[in-house]
């Protein structure tokens, strides 16, 4: 058998899989599973002496792979290197470049968008020597990181405590949740009234809701009761007439197709999932998954992106779909779709589906459950983005009640546009397109003089800006320029492992050793944690790549200052004492209070009589709730994969489990617990016996609170 003539290299398995499929016998197709190639671990790893020279060494386990991978490079006539097509895979072929001893300046790299036979076959046609700039950019950041996280670190470990790290993007994304848990603590809420005036055109006639605005001159607020009841008094008698009908068409654009990170936000707000499985399953429908009548192939052009381009042809194929699937009437094709399109790097496309054609449910059989979910998202996000605007008619009636003022609007769908198909989900506190919904106004005319059915005044109070969910911390991230897309994932991980934040209720609070250790860089390190410092060096790794600045240099001008301030901050920090977290929790040995302390595996309990008692036990958060099935105390715990989910105290006797939040409160038709139920309506209390059925609006909460710091 005649051996294949050239040899692809790839880093995974079922991309290798995948890209087997659309070549011929002349072609082996092998993984190099992942980076094979790393600064060592155990060590700094860069010479600062000598250029900030780094020293790889081959990764552990990589050894039998890479001679099998030597040995088939020798056989073949030629070498393509086919790794992912950004930075990091540029610096992939790089190293295999090294190892494999193939010459950078040779014709051995290709690259392609989307896993699919034509894509594949024409990078065959076209391929080039490695890219400098980029593997130097890449460089950069391996080298940047390095020197902050092996040089800080211990100074935390001597500090602080062993077991801490700090990193030029991770120690950011720490000071935001502190910096925002800080503005929610010193927030003082505003009292605020709202008066809603119910009328009626006619007795009997439809009833609709106007809110008090001001008077003639402009907006009035109405910071009390007194006010209310000042207002109430002088609208006694008052006739309420119309003032002024505006009518206007307001005409609302789709959201761009995907980027990395907007794919990363709206699979948080839509689906529920965290950023690492966001990246995980988009990897899968990338790599290819095997389609009944096609075999292998790629779903979804390439998921690390900051591009919204969409090529010709996709824009052509959308174009053709949406045309026949909805009427031409629906079609807008849109090569750049609104985003930051000069700051992009728009060596790639937006994340699109490879194929406009492969509907979601047409290939649902071929997918998982999470595939599916993921592969509709951004199918329908891209349809969507090439489809023209909603227009909708709005409504604003001014009327007048004396000198005062109320207004009332409403909103109908004159043409749904693309908001048949996809409308994107907000953050909870964001600012929106302020939409009315489809509330309909009855037909009203200047001069009409309406009958009031009722004023209803009502108290509301300020909120504290939100804590960050995970999409919310994302798109913060992305705003700022701090870090890329393809980072958020292991920097969310991290600080959650090393102890800095916890995770409650979807949304990130920092604990005391993050609140520590923040002020503790901020006070030293004030670069480190400044995210304006942070955003300027991601530019400077840009320009590194754009070939406009030299990598050494960029290391250079860091390291400096950094070098000084290490040294200074090692004589004047004194070791820091976190305080003691003292529980309710009795040791059963000694009979001294139990602390928290942290370890390797999170939080536990522990006596501080160490080390004569060395007692120590789990550590559970109490509901206040009872077990329905024993009657035993329901507990907070975790799931191997970090999910909070509440049980009986008495497992495994008992194991009864329920992943909504139990309250103390119980059910006052059947006596079973009543738990939380959150939705962007606000938070239900519901029974948690499944054949009951009670259940209400929890006391004090409403849609959307939590909305905006002062916001109104």
């Amino acid at each position: 058998m005649p051996l294949p003539k050239t040899l692809i290299i790839v880093e995974s398995p079922a991309k290798a899989r995948t890209i087997k499929k659309f070549v011929g016998r002349d072609y082996a197709v092998e993984a190099s599973m992942g980076h094979v190639r790393d600064l060592p671990k155990s060590q700094l790893g860069v010479d600062i002496d000598d250029h900030f020279t780094p020293h790889y060494i081959t990764i552990r386990g990589k050894g039998k792979l890479i001679e099998r991978l030597r040995q088939q490079a020798r056989q073949a006539d030629r070498v393509l290197l086919a790794t992912d097509p950004d930075r990091e895979g540029e610096a992939i072929s790089w190293h295999l470049c090294q190892l494999l001893d193939i010459p950078e300046d040779s014709p051995c790299r290709i690259v392609f968008h989307e896993i699919t036979r034509e894509a594949v076959r024409r990078a065959l046609q076209e391929p080039r020597p490695i890219d400098g700039n980029l593997v130097d950019a890449q460089q950069a950041r391996r080298v940047l990181d390095r020197l902050v996280g092996y040089k800080l670190s211990p100074l935390l470990w001597r500090k602080v405590r062993r077991g801490l790290s700090a990193g030029r993007v991770q120690s950011v994304a720490v000071r935001l949740i502190v910096d925002r848990e800080e503005e929610i603590e010193a927030f003082t809420p505003q009292e605020y009234w709202t008066l809603d005036a119910e009328l009626e055109r006619q007795a009997g006639g439809e009833v609709f809701t106007a809110r008090y605005h001001g008077d003639a001159e402009g907006k009035r607020e109405l910071p009390s009761r007194e006010a209310v009841d000042r207002l109430l008094a002088d609208l006694e008698g008052r006739a309420f007439v119309v003032l002024g009908v505006e009518r206007k068409e307001r005409r609302r654009n789709p959201a761009p197709p995907f980027t990395t990170s907007t794919l990363q936000q709206e699979a948080s707000r839509k689906l529920g999932f965290s950023v690492r499985r966001t990246m995980r399953i988009a990897q899968e429908l990338y790599e290819g998954i095997e389609l009944r009548g096609e075999g292998a192939v790629g779903l979804v052009t390439y998921i690390r992106t900051d591009s919204t381009r969409i090529a010709d042809q996709a824009l052509d194929e959308a174009a053709a779909y949406i045309a026949e699937r909805f009427g031409p009437e629906f079609s807008s094709p849109r090569k750049q779709a609104g985003r930051r399109q000069a700051q992009a790097q728009d060596a790639h496309e937006a994340i699109r589906p490879t194929s406009v054609a492969r509907e979601p449910d047409a290939i649902k059989d071929d997918l998982t459950p999470d595939q599916y979910k993921l592969y509709r998202l951004i199918w329908e996000r891209f349809v969507a983005s090439q489809m023209a605007p909603a227009v909708l008619d709005t409504v604003t009636v001014e009327i007048g009640a004396g000198p005062h003022r109320f207004r009332a609007t409403g909103s109908t769908v004159k043409f749904p546009g693309f908001m048949r198909l996809y409308v994107e989900g907000r953050d909870e506190g964001a600012e929106g397109d302020g939409d009315e919904g489809d509330r309909m106004l009855p037909e009203l005319a200047e001069g009409d003089v309406l009958r009031v059915r009722a004023l209803r005044p009502e108290q509301h109070f300020t909120q504290p800006p939100p804590r960050y969910t995970e999409a919310m911390l994302v798109r913060a991230l992305e705003e700022k320029g701090i870090g890329r897309p393809s980072t958020y994932a292991p920097i969310i991980e991290t600080i959650q492992e090393r102890g800095y934040v916890v995770k409650e209720d979807r949304r990130f609070r920092p604990t005391e050793l993050g609140r520590v250790v923040t002020a503790l860089l901020k006070e030293y390190f004030p670069d480190i944690v400044d995210v304006e410092f942070t955003a300027r060096m991601e530019a400077d790794l840009d320009r590194i790549e754009e070939g406009e600045r030299d990598w050494e240099d960029v290391v250079r001008a860091f390291y400096g200052p950094f070098s000084e301030t290490l040294s200074r901050a090692e004589q004047q920090i004194q070791r820091v004492a976190l305080p003691v977290e003292e529980t309710d929790e009795v040791c059963e040995k000694c009979g001294r209070r139990m602390v928290i302390k942290h370890g390797r595996y999170g939080r536990f309990l522990a006596c501080p009589g160490f080390p004569e008692c060395r007692n120590t036990k789990p550590l559970v958060e109490k509901t206040g709730a009872r077990c329905p099935r024993c009657g035993g105390e329901l507990v907070q715990r975790r799931s191997r994969k970090g999910r909070v989910f509440y049980g009986c105290s008495n497992y495994p006797d008992c194991d009864f489990t329920t992943w909504d939040r139990p309250t103390a409160e119980t059910c006052p038709e059947c006596g079973t617990f009543l738990a939380e139920k959150r939705s962007r309506q606000g938070v239900r209390l519901v029974c948690a016996n499944p054949e009951c059925g009670y259940q209400r609006e929890a006391a004090g909460e409403t849609a959307g609170a939590g909305a905006g710091a002062g916001r109104r």
